[in-house]
């Protein structure tokens, strides 16, 4: 197989999980380079900061030689053009994902035709999982084992250690 473009990765991140690391997993290995990519929103709440995510990030995908890990602000397809990419990857879960990730991708390639979008679907034993889903499990005392890497289990029980106790 002949890997040819590089791929942004993008997303909050907030925090990765098993899905996302599936994404990056299978994404290295059709693309010569993938960008891991943390959307800055300072109007959204984060359970983790930018940097806390960063570091996770790179934690979790030093063994792979054509990841990695960045921060972007504003339009994402200017960010691509900015890194000279041709893919932005994007993950599919579901049918409700499909339809808002399809107008983006309708979005982006209006403002820039240069950069395509790819839709990967995630192995089942993710296909249910978000970032938000994990953070309402944890929220509520629940076990996030298995859904999270282990540093980023790790981190949510010292950021929040009164809700695992």
């Amino acid at each position: 197989m002949v890997r040819r473009a590089t791929a942004i990765y993008p997303g909050s991140f907030d925090p990765v999980t098993n899905g996302h690391l599936d994404i990056i997993e299978r994404g290295r290995k059709v693309f010569k380079h993938v960008i891991v990519s943390v959307a800055v929103n300072a109007q959204k709440q984060s359970f983790f900061s930018v940097e806390e995510r960063l570091e996770m990030l790179r934690q979790v995908t030093q063994q792979w030689e054509n990841v990695a890990v960045d921060t972007f602000e504003g339009l994402l397809v200017n960010y691509a053009v900015e890194k000279n990419a041709g893919v932005i990857l994007r993950g599919i879960r579901a049918v409700s994902d499909y339809e808002y990730e399809f107008q983006m991708a309708l979005m982006n390639r209006s403002l820039e035709s240069n950069v395509e979008t790819v839709f990967m679907v995630p192995a089942g034993t993710y296909s249910y999982l978000s970032s938000s889903l994990v953070k309402e499990v944890f929220g509520l005392g629940g076990s996030v084992s298995g859904l999270v890497p282990a540093v980023v289990e790790e981190s949510m029980k010292k950021k929040a250690p009164a809700i695992t106790d």
